[in-house]
């Protein structure tokens, strides 16, 4: 007689894995599920305090992931100190040719000096930012739906998304809580303007389930 092949016991991993994943080039389906993300890759000049709240407070299902990398001081120093070079010739060569005087550089430059006496005196560091958003929908018209209200929201504030095309599976890592930076789309922040996305909390935040 032959014997009855043992079965293996379930494990942990099969019971909370779905039951498919499936690639699509602008979204994940997870299951019936089907999830979408996104990453900012544009930001304004000030960015106002909470300035993420109103994504957080949103109520649909969501994750949300950033990234903070320390630039080394010195490196940054140098970069600055070349920039503040290039902009400070293009305003010698407009005045020289009489021309109007182009107040986008004058900004620039003061705000390119200001910063290098901060980093000099350790009043600021700089980081390279990357945040990642992560909705979830059971239909695409739900997922286009989220996406409208982030652009609305965001854009209002002169700060601009992507979803992650072809990179969809990046993205879902980068937003899961593996601290996987897989999607590696960073902007250079100094410590001012990182501050504003803290505190990453809300009062008004609360789980249907009670978790």
């Amino acid at each position: 007689m032959e014997g009855i092949a043992e079965i293996e016991p379930l494990k942990i991993t099969d019971i909370i894995a779905p039951p498919s994943i499936e690639v699509i080039q602008n979204y994940l389906k997870i299951g019936e599920k089907l999830a979408k993300s996104f990453f900012i890759f544009s930001y304004p000049r000030y960015l106002s305090t909470g300035w993420l709240s109103p994504i957080i407070n949103l109520g649909t299902p969501m994750d949300i992931s950033f990234f903070v990398h320390p630039i080394e001081t010195a490196m940054i120093l140098k970069k600055l100190r070349k920039k503040v070079t290039e902009v400070q010739a293009e305003i010698m060569e407009t005045e020289e040719k009489g021309l109007v005087r182009n107040p986008v550089l004058e900004t620039a430059y003061r705000d390119i000096e200001a910063l290098r006496d901060k980093l000099q005196t350790a009043q600021e560091k700089m980081f390279d930012f990357g945040l990642y958003l992560t909705a979830y929908g059971n239909t695409e018209k739900e997922l286009n739906e989220v996406e409208t209200i982030l652009r609305s929201i965001l854009e209002g504030r002169l700060i601009f998304i992507k979803p992650a095309l072809y990179q969809q599976k990046k993205g879902f890592v980068s937003s899961s809580p593996y601290g996987l930076d897989q999607l590696q789309v960073h902007t250079s922040m100094n410590t001012g303007p990182l501050s504003s996305v803290f505190p990453f909390v809300s009062f008004d935040l609360s789980s249907i389930e009670g978790g």
